[in-house]
């Protein structure tokens, strides 16, 4: 196997390569979100709606505070978010079972059907650039995206990874 510190091997890391990346993220997290943003828009909803019904549905039953960690953003955001949600039929938030004080967040049906759509339309597009690139690529995209994670946000993905084990 070759030794990565032949000058070579580390061009992929220069500014100019580096730049690119960043480049081709900011575009590909425009294509996708364009599709369900166009869902959402018709709803009078946003990007924060969408984050909040993808993450209930793949932890029904979550809390408040661990949504909010997962999201990163702050109480009065997500109470705002979570409040149109409940009000709209989406998401239904029960007292804790154990603890009182705790909301557990689950989507009703309008909000199953709503996420199915919005993670359908995102479902073609990975399918397709998927299939396009070829596994050794999908592996790597998500090497490198795993990696670009910080420690708790990496916990958070891989503790969601483990309930689909």
């Amino acid at each position: 196997m070759a030794s990565r510190s032949s000058g070579d091997d580390l061009l992929f890391l220069t500014d100019e390569k580096l730049r690119q990346g960043i480049e081709a993220m900011f575009f590909a997290y425009r294509g996708f979100t364009a599709d369900p943003d166009r869902i959402l828009e018709t709803m009078a909803y946003g990007r924060a709606h969408h984050r909040a019904i993808h993450f209930i549905s793949r932890s029904p039953g979550t809390t408040v505070n661990n949504l909010l960690s997962i999201l990163g953003v702050t109480k009065q955001s997500l109470n705002r978010v979570l409040r149109t949600l409940v009000e709209d039929g989406l998401v239904e938030s029960r007292v804790g079972k154990s603890d009182k004080r705790e909301r557990n967040l689950l989507l009703t049906e309008a909000g199953e059907a709503l996420e199915k759509k919005l993670s359908d339309a995102q479902r073609v597009r990975m399918r397709t650039a998927y299939r396009n690139a070829g596994p050794e690529a999908v592996a790597g995209f998500r090497a490198v995206l795993e990696q670009m994670m910080d420690a708790k946000m990496r916990r958070h993905y891989q503790a969601i990874r483990e309930k689909d084990v």
